[in-house]
């Protein structure tokens, strides 16, 4: 497919917006936009005023025209403000410069000015256009002159546009392209829908957060005793973990590994490492008015798609409400009358490995609805009819032993992890590889092909350089979160284009809303299509998912936050969890 595949022509797009009064959180405001032909350099500028007036954009949408942006979901943002429909097909030059330089060290970034210097083409004053970008979110009103200089500066970018196409045009793998340009639109849905939050309790907590650090200290630290003052005292932490019999990875120098990700991880298997996990990261992260949260008290920021070098989303942790400590996401709560349900696929990478390297006792482990206990029964550790209550303590071994090769964890940490001597560790990753050698097999080769090819990609064409990246934990980690990206984009498309209200992808689960009568049927739609997304990518194998809803009043809770969450709230007298 090339650019005579749209007879109706191609159109280079450039809007300038600010946020609504000013706050970030709130849908923009167009301040203008300028359309430029392609190849023909035929360009119309539009201010607001004329903007506003319009029913729908002044070029052509439909299945015969291409809309070219660069970050794409900008611009489709600012199609939805106008109340115009979303152009049928969307190439992001963004999204496919990301693609196709993945990797690679880059020496001026993946922005667009980035791209035209990547590739030699001519660029404009960068202190000229920060002065006119900030002179734009001033949010007017602006001089005729302003005004004028303004639409000169939106103009700039579809003239570099132009000559990025007209260069990038011959690497671009338009299909798949246009499948990225159709996932910016349903990003664009996604951040204008945004998380619905309590701004009662968010205004609390933001009015009251630093008189209250050393109450919240005293409280969650009564039953650890680690605290000294405001300070984690590390040979108190190692004391209690001893004391209660909880494992934990320590560095080569033997000390503790007590990093933010090592907590994380160690507060999913030990939930009474949570409240700890939670009060450090809070005490030391935590800048509440860093959310970005509208006049209407949903949360929205931009969702940085393809930031990431797997392809995944990557959003400000500070801005996006699923980036802080795991209990704030208490304040997520649906409106009355109204429901939200996050929905994730089940043991997605497990899935995936076993899906993308044909391991038929893989996926039988996968099917099985606990690959961890099928793990173990089928390398014999435990009898076939061992369930979760009578081999706990070896189920929770094979997981261990699972995740660990998932993270690409050696036997020190896994040995560690389990609380077990090296030569066990060494005994589970041996069992790993003889019970799932085709998995094993695949994986090897990964790594030889990124080695040998200097690359490695995904179902639907995300790609890494790899002469620079010869990390054998990331190269076999590649295939598992690039093609769980691209699941979720599949996702993110079908969800959206069925109608149904995504507030947020997360990692490998979608947050929805619906009002409370048609809750339970969008649930239903949202797992049907989320499997359905796993298929594609998987080449038919299909991925379960788990659901947990909440129903007005009741707010989103995880369990890792709710000691933290009820503490917090006891003590600015806002509301319990529910």
């Amino acid at each position: 497919m090339d650019a005579l595949n749209f007879p109706d022509g191609v159109y280079l797009v450039d809007f300038e917006f600010h946020p609504s009064r000013g706050r970030e959180g709130n849908p923009p405001v167009p301040v203008c936009m300028v359309v430029r032909e392609w190849p023909s350099g035929r360009t119309s500028r539009y201010w607001q005023d004329d903007l506003k007036v319009m029913v729908a954009a002044p070029f052509p949408t439909g299945d015969k025209a291409l809309c070219v942006a660069f970050y794409a979901s900008a611009e489709m943002d600012c199609f939805d403000v106008l109340g115009w429909t979303l152009p049928e097909h969307v190439l992001d030059l963004f999204a496919e410069f990301r693609c196709l330089t993945n990797g690679l060290r880059l020496a001026h970034g993946s922005g667009l000015l980035g791209a035209l210097m990547h590739f030699g083409l001519p660029t404009s004053g960068g202190e000229k256009k920060d002065a006119l970008r900030d002179l734009v979110l001033t949010g007017g009103p602006w001089s005729p002159a302003e005004q004028l200089a303004i639409l000169d500066y939106c103009e700039s970018d579809v003239v570099a546009l132009a000559e990025l196409l007209s260069t990038m045009q011959d690497q671009i793998d338009w299909p798949r392209a246009l499948l990225r340009g159709r996932y910016m639109k349903a990003v664009s849905r996604i951040q204008m829908n945004g998380v619905p939050l309590d701004e009662e309790a968010l205004a609390r907590l933001q009015a009251q957060w630093h008189a209250i650090q050393d109450q919240l200290i005293a409280e969650l630290d009564r039953d650890y005793k680690v605290y000294d003052g405001r300070t984690f005292k590390a040979s108190r932490w190692e004391q209690y973990l001893v004391a209660n019999d909880i494992p934990w990875p320590r560095l080569e120098s033997g000390r503790l590994d007590l990093c933010d990700a090592t907590f994380r991880e160690m507060a999913r298997t030990h939930l009474r490492v949570a409240p700890i996990r939670e009060l450090r990261s809070a005490l030391s992260e935590m800048r509440l008015a860093s959310l970005q949260v509208g006049d209407d008290g949903r949360n929205r920021c931009l969702l940085s798609p393809f930031r990431a070098r797997t392809g995944r989303n990557q959003p400000s942790n500070s801005k996006f409400i699923f980036g802080p400590s795991v209990w704030l996401r208490g304040l997520i709560r649906p409106r009355p009358g109204w429901g939200l349900a996050y929905v994730d696929w089940s043991q997605q990478e497990f899935g995936i490995g076993a899906a993308l390297s044909g391991d038929l006792a893989m996926k039988e482990a996968y099917r099985s609805g606990d690959p961890y206990l099928a793990f173990a029964i089928q390398a014999g550790a435990v009898p076939a009819t061992a369930t979760k209550k009578t081999h706990e303590a070896e189920r929770e071994q094979f997981k261990a032993c699972v995740l660990a090769v998932q993270y690409g964890m050696g036997e020190a940490s896994l040995a560690a992890r389990i609380n077990q001597p090296v030569a066990r560790a060494r005994q589970l990753l041996a069992l790993h590889r003889q019970t799932y050698r085709q998995f094993w097999k695949w994986s090897d080769s990964a790594v030889d092909e990124a080695v040998l090819g200097g690359r490695l990609w995904a179902a639907f064409g995300w790609q890494i350089h790899t002469r620079d990246e010869l990390n054998d934990r990331s190269l076999r980690n590649f295939p598992m979160q690039a093609n769980g990206a691209e699941m979720l984009r599949i996702a993110c498309i079908l969800l959206t284009e069925a109608g149904i209200r995504v507030c947020a992808p997360v990692h490998d689960a979608l947050l929805i809303e619906a009002p409370l009568d048609e809750l339970d049927e969008a649930i239903a739609t949202a797992k049907s299509l989320m499997k359905e997304a796993s298929r594609i990518v998987l080449d038919g194998f299909e991925l379960g998912s788990d659901v947990k809803a909440f129903r007005y009043p009741e707010r989103y809770m995880d369990k890792r936050g709710v000691v933290m969450w009820n503490t917090v709230m006891n003590l600015i007298g806002g509301p319990l969890s529910t």
